[in-house]
C-alpha cells in the first residue's frame, strides 16, 4: 500500500469542519490519513527545568475505505485561492482541506485515490495487516457464532427431540448452493434428494430453509429466493412439497409426541391476546387491517381433527417486493409463487423497494447534509423529507411486525423471499426475530443474529459496501481555476453545483423516457442502459481484480437500514436491549473501516476460501473486549413474563414515532428531528412515513387476490384518489371481510414509479 503514496506529510494544511477552520499537519500512511492538530499546553502548566512544555496534539485517524467521495479542486500557480480537497466519509463526516501549494494538494489527492480505489484486491486491505491490541487478543470473536450451537439452542439437533426439523449436510462443501451456509435446517420429512430437485426451481438454488423456530409455539420463519415460475407458470412438485413440509413441521412434531396436551382451541399466545384492551392500544388499525387481509384470503380448513398447539390456518409466504416487480420478473423466467400450487398458504406482497431506490434515497439524505464541513447550519429539512429514508425504515419495520405477528400471535409459519433472498429477506428476517426473541436483543444474541441471517445466509457485504471503492467517486473539478475558494459559511459546492445539477437533471430525464432500454445486473435488479456497469477493458472479464472491483450500481445501504431500524426499536424500548446506540453506530463504522475481516466477503464459502479466520481478527473481538462501553445502562435483565406489561416476549414498534438516527449521520437531534416543519410534515403525510399506511401492497391465495400487479388475475380494484391503502380497504370490503373497520382516511397516494427487477 505504501507504493501508492506520492507524499507522506504536509504541514500547515487548513481544515474546515462544521464551519470552523483550523490548521493541521497531514500524514499519509499505508492505511490511514492522520490529522494532527497542535493545541498548545494547558493553562497554568509548570515548566520543567526552565524548558518549554511540549505542546499538546490531537490526532484523528481516517481509514482509506471510510472515504466515500473525494473532490480535488486545483488552482493555477500563484493564485490567491488555495487548491482544495473535499472528503465525505462513510460515517457522514465532511472535511475540506486547503493547501498552500497546488503540487502538494495534487499529490495528496493522487495518494488518497491510489490507496483507496486502486488497491486491486480485498487481501490488501487493512484487516490483513492489522495488529490487534492485547485486549482484543484475549477474545476470539470468530468463536462467538457456532451454527450447530445456535440450532441446538432453537431445539434442533441430531441427538435431540425431533421438532420437525433436521440439519442437512447437502451443502457441506458449498457445491449445492455456493451462497448458502454449509448447514441447512430443513423439515425432517424432506430428503436430500428432494432438496436437490427443489433447488432447480429457486434462483441461485436458495431453497426454503429454516432460520428461526419459535420456542413457545414451534412456528417457523424460513427464507429462500424467488421461484422460477416464468410466464409459462412453471412449477416444481418438490418445491411445493418442501414449502408444505416447512408449514407443517410443528403439527407433525406435536403429532409425534403423545405427551403433548391436545386442546380444542389455540392456547394463549406469547403476547397479550389481540382482543384484550392492552393489545388494542398497541396494535394500530393498519396492523389490524393487515391481519384481516391475510386471514380473509386464507382458505377455510375443515377437519374433525382436534386443533393442537401450533396447528396453522394462516401460513404466509412473504414476497418482499412490490407486486408489480414480482409480476415483471416472470418475463425473465422468474417471478413469484402461483398460489394455485400452494393452496396451504397465503401470499403477501410488501412494497419494499430495491437496492437502487435505497441507494438513491441515501444519496438524497447526503445532498441535504452535504454542507456540514463549511456550514454550522442544520441540514435542509425539506430535502431530508423528500429523501424517503424514514419511509423506507418504516416500511421495513411494518413488514417485520407483520411477520412477527403471524408467528408469535397467529401461531403461523412464514416463508420470506425477495429476488435472490440476501437483501430485503435478510432485513425482514432479522428484524422479525428481534421482535420475537429477547435473546437476539442481548449483545451475544445480536452478534449471533448478524452472523446467521446476514453473514451465513450470504448477504453480499463486499458488493453492497464497495470496500475497494471506485474511481468514479474521485473527481477533479477544474472549475476552481475560475474563481471562489471554499470558506466557512459558504456553499462549498457552489462553483460546481449548477453544471452538475443540470447534467443530473438531463440524465434523469432521458432515463425516465428510456425505461425500455434495460440491462441485466446481479441480484435480480435491473438498471437503465445508461446506468449499467461498463465492461473493464483493462482487465480480463473474469479476472480476480474484475470480480472484486466495486460496481457503484451494486452498492446499497441495506445493512445500514437494518441497523437504523434496530435503532428505532432501541429508542422505543430502551430497557429491552442489552446493547446501546453506540454499539450500533460503531458496528456501522466497522462495516466500512475494513479493520476486521468479518464483513469483507460476500458469503460463507468466500470467507472460508480466503481463510479470514486465520488471517484477520473478527469485529466481535473489538466489541466484546470493550463490552462495558457498549452495554445499555437501562437494560432490564429480569426474566420474560408475558403476563406483566413491559416484560412480554414480543415487542412491536410504533410506526408513527420513527425518527432520524441523528448520531449515525453525525448531526444533532435538533438538526435532524426538530423543530417540526410544515412543509416537511405535509410531505411525510403524503408519502406515508407514519403508521397510517401499510407496507402491504397485495394479498393472494388460490381463491382470491387483493391488490394490483398480482401474479394471478387480480380482482378489479376501485379507482380514484384514495391511494393504495384505501383501495386495499375497499377490496377487503368487496371480499366480505374486515367489516368492523369503519371510516375513510381518504389518503392521497403518490404514484410509484414502476421499477423493474431482473436477474
Amino acid at each position: 500500500m505504501a507504493d501508492k503514496l506520492k507524499i507522506a506529510k504536509v504541514d500547515d494544511v487548513q481544515i474546515i469542519s462544521g464551519g470552523e477552520t483550523s490548521s493541521i499537519t497531514l500524514h499519509l500512511t499505508a492505511h490511514h490519513l492522520i490529522l494532527v492538530q497542535t493545541l498548545g499546553p494547558l493553562p497554568n502548566t509548570p515548566t520543567s527545568n526552565g524548558r518549554p512544555v511540549e505542546p499538546r496534539t490531537r490526532e484523528s485517524w481516517i481509514a482509506y475505505p471510510m472515504i466515500a467521495y473525494c473532490i480535488f479542486r486545483p488552482t493555477l500557480p500563484g493564485s490567491s485561492i488555495s487548491s482544495s480537497i473535499r472528503l465525505r466519509g462513510r460515517d457522514f463526516k465532511f472535511l475540506t482541506f486547503n493547501f498552500a501549494e497546488d503540487r502538494k494538494a495534487r499529490e495528496v489527492f493522487e495518494s488518497i485515490k491510489g490507496a483507496t480505489c486502486r488497491v486491486g484486491s480485498i487481501e490488501k486491505l487493512y484487516a490483513f495487516s492489522y495488529k490487534p491490541l492485547p485486549l482484543e487478543k484475549q477474545i476470539s470473536g470468530w468463536d462467538v457464532y457456532d451454527a450447530k450451537a445456535e440450532w441446538k439452542r432453537q431445539g434442533i439437533s441430531d441427538k435431540g427431540i425431533d421438532r420437525g426439523w433436521r440439519i442437512s449436510k447437502i451443502n457441506l462443501d458449498y457445491s449445492f448452493s455456493p451462497t448458502y451456509p454449509a448447514l441447512l435446517p430443513v423439515p425432517s420429512t424432506i430428503s436430500d434428494n428432494t432438496l436437490n430437485y427443489a433447488g432447480r426451481y429457486r434462483s441461485k438454488v436458495r431453497i426454503p430453509v429454516l432460520t428461526y423456530l419459535h420456542p413457545v409455539n414451534n412456528c417457523s420463519i424460513t427464507r429462500s429466493s424467488q421461484p422460477m415460475a416464468g410466464l409459462r407458470g412453471n412449477r416444481s412438485i418438490q418445491d411445493e412439497k418442501l414449502v408444505c413440509a416447512c408449514f407443517s413441521a410443528s403439527a407433525q412434531a406435536d403429532d409425534g409426541d403423545s405427551s403433548l396436551p391436545i386442546s380444542r382451541a389455540s392456547p394463549a399466545s406469547s403476547h397479550a391476546d389481540l382482543g384484550s384492551p392492552s393489545a388494542e392500544s398497541e396494535i394500530s388499525e393498519t396492523e389490524h387491517l393487515e391481519d384481516e387481509m391475510i386471514e380473509g384470503s386464507t382458505m377455510e380448513m375443515v377437519s374433525d381433527k382436534p386443533l393442537v398447539y401450533g396447528a396453522q390456518q394462516h401460513n404466509l409466504i412473504v414476497d418482499a417486493r412490490p407486486t408489480v416487480n414480482a409480476f415483471a420478473m416472470q418475463a425473465m423466467g422468474l417471478g413469484s409463487e402461483n398460489m394455485d400450487n400452494y393452496k396451504f398458504a397465503t401470499k403477501a406482497y410488501l412494497g419494499i423497494d430495491n437496492i437502487h431506490v435505497m441507494r438513491d434515497s441515501l444519496a438524497k439524505v447526503i445532498d441535504a447534509i452535504k454542507d456540514a464541513d463549511v456550514s454550522p447550519l442544520p441540514p435542509n429539512r425539506e430535502l431530508l423529507a423528500k429523501s424517503g429514508w424514514l419511509k423506507h425504515i418504516t416500511g421495513l419495520l411494518d413488514g417485520a411486525s407483520l411477520i412477527a405477528r403471524q408467528v408469535g400471535i397467529q401461531h403461523s409459519h412464514v416463508l420470506i423471499h425477495c429476488s435472490d433472498g440476501w437483501d430485503r429477506t435478510s432485513q425482514l428476517s432479522a428484524l422479525a426475530q428481534l421482535l420475537l426473541d429477547p435473546y437476539y436483543r442481548t449483545i451475544d444474541g445480536f452478534i449471533v443474529l448478524v452472523e446467521k441471517d446476514w453473514l451465513a445466509f450470504g448477504h453480499m457485504f463486499q458488493h453492497r459496501s464497495g470496500f475497494l471503492n471506485s474511481e468514479k467517486w474521485f473527481l477533479t473539478q477544474n472549475d476552481a481555476l475560475a474563481g471562489s475558494a471554499i470558506q466557512p459559511g459558504g456553499n462549498g459546492d457552489g462553483r460546481g453545483d449548477a453544471i452538475e445539477n443540470a447534467l443530473l437533471s438531463a440524465k434523469r430525464f432521458f432515463n425516465k423516457n428510456n425505461q425500455s432500454q434495460e440491462s441485466i445486473v446481479d441480484d435480480g435488479e435491473m438498471l437503465s442502459f445508461e446506468e449499467s456497469p461498463k465492461p473493464n477493458r483493462t482487465q480480463p472479464k473474469d479476472s480476480p481484480a474484475d470480480k472484486q472491483a466495486t460496481k457503484p450500481k451494486e452498492t446499497s445501504p441495506v445493512f445500514h437500514q437494518f441497523l437504523d431500524a434496530t435503532y428505532q426499536l432501541l429508542r422505543q424500548f430502551p430497557t429491552r436491549f442489552e446493547f446501546n446506540e453506540r454499539f450500533l453506530r460503531r458496528l456501522l463504522y466497522h462495516l466500512y473501516s475494513c479493520q476486521y475481516g468479518t464483513f469483507l466477503y460476500n458469503n460463507e464459502k468466500s470467507r472460508l476460501e480466503a481463510r479470514v479466520q486465520e488471517r484477520t481478527l473478527s469485529v466481535w473481538s473489538y466489541f466484546l473486549s470493550r463490552r462495558a462501553e457498549f452495554t445499555n445502562k437501562d437494560y432490564d435483565r429480569d426474566d420474560i413474563d408475558d403476563h406483566v406489561k413491559g416484560k412480554e416476549r414480543l415487542i412491536f414498534p410504533n410506526l408513527e414515532k420513527i425518527r432520524w438516527w441523528h448520531e449515525a449521520f453525525n448531526r444533532s437531534d435538533g438538526d435532524m428531528n426538530g423543530p417540526k416543519n410544515v412543509v416537511t410534515e405535509r410531505y411525510l403525510g403524503i408519502n406515508g412515513q407514519g403508521g397510517d399506511q401499510t407496507v402491504l401492497t397485495g394479498v393472494e391465495s388460490f381463491t382470491s387476490a387483493i391488490g394490483s400487479g398480482s401474479t394471478r388475475s387480480p380482482r378489479q380494484m376501485p379507482s380514484g384518489n384514495g391511494g393504495g391503502f384505501a383501495s386495499l380497504r375497499e377490496g377487503i370490503a368487496g371480499l366480505g371481510i374486515g367489516k368492523g373497520l369503519t371510516g375513510n382516511k381518504n389518503l392521497e397516494g403518490s404514484k410509484r414509479e414502476m421499477e423493474v427487477e431482473m436477474q
